[in-house]
């Protein structure tokens, strides 16, 4: 079987990670953690980190400062085999930085800025040039760029359908109330999506797991894969719907990068002729990998690790 080549387009960024933190640090000023730590991160990152540390071919998309900041991301880009040739430098804007605080349960609570790169990925930074070779396209995150709005989606789409590409989209919540309606054309382009069960509430207007799906199928969404952590993931197609269970037995310390995680995994089960149903078993497998990490997975992920976890 060829390997497929995905390319990812989104942000790349760095994290520090402080576990655990409670509110009372704004109290008393100070607070001891376990963990102070600094990785890359980033939706398009952590995507592409993923894919990379399991043998994927991965293009990576994204607009960096020219800063240290920016130098830590290529060299990791670098020890995986990350092609970077078509992430954008700029000297006007500072490679992001998330301070990431993690509560006893797990749970982060993010501080960013929204003057650095995480939020000026613009239409014009991607070349059409970039999808060359490309199987599989992932745009990394829905509403994390405010410069891509629904028809520089539909554009970039388009063309990579143009192209043969399998177009895959993950998301964040929405911004400025968004609906699917403002989203339609681009949606009609997309293959696989993958929301969590919050973002898909906000956007939908709805609450039941069935009647998400069938939303975004009426706007032409092909497999519609709906993020659940504990529960694993709802997976809704025109032909049939199914719940693949979480992983049982995980101790959760930091859901940092698991949604990205997860995606990444399926991404690259796709990539390997995986079933759908595979995918999100393989998917499920890595994420519960994950959140047993302080941080996203970075180069940590072993292929046959997350295979041994799938098939308990």
């Amino acid at each position: 079987m060829d390997e497929k080549r995905t390319v990812i387009i989104g942000a790349a960024i760095l994290d520090v990670l402080a576990r655990p933190v409670d509110p009372s640090v704004f109290e008393i000023g100070s607070l001891p953690a376990e963990t102070i730590a600094l990785s890359t991160g980033g939706d398009a990152m952590n995507e592409a980190c993923v894919l990379a540390s399991l043998g994927g071919k991965t293009r990576l998309v994204s607009k960096l400062g020219k800063d240290p900041g920016a130098e830590l991301i290529l060299a990791r880009c670098r020890t995986l085999g990350i092609d970077t040739e078509y992430i954008v430098r700029t000297p006007e804007i500072p490679t992001s930085v998330n301070v990431v605080l993690v509560d006893e349960k797990g749970e982060r609570h993010f501080i960013t800025s929204p003057e650095g790169t995480l939020r000026k990925l613009y239409p014009e930074d991607v070349r059409e040039e970039a999808l060359t070779g490309g199987d599989i396209l992932s745009f990394a995150s829905i509403f994390v760029a405010p410069g891509f709005d629904d028809q520089s989606m539909f554009r970039l789409f388009s063309e990579a359908k143009k192209r043969g590409m399998t177009v895959c989209a993950d998301m964040t919540k929405r911004k400025k109330g968004e609906t699917l309606e403002d989203l339609r054309d681009c949606l009609s382009c997309v293959d696989f999506i993958f929301p969590n069960y919050a973002e898909a509430s906000l956007l939908t207007g709805l609450q039941d797991w069935e009647e998400i799906g069938d939303a975004f199928l009426k706007c032409g969404v092909k497999h519609v894969i709906l993020k659940a952590g504990a529960k694993g993931c709802f997976v809704k197609t025109p032909e049939e719907h199914f719940w693949s269970p979480a992983c049982p037995g995980v101790r959760c310390v930091d859901t940092t990068g698991a949604g990205d995680t997860f995606t990444g995994c399926f991404l690259f089960a796709l990539s390997r002729g995986y079933s759908l149903r595979e995918c999100a078993a393989f998917a499920n497998a890595g994420a519960s990998l994950c959140v047993e990490q302080v941080g996203a997975p970075g180069n940590g992920l072993r292929l046959e690790e997350v295979l041994g976890r799938m098939r308990k």
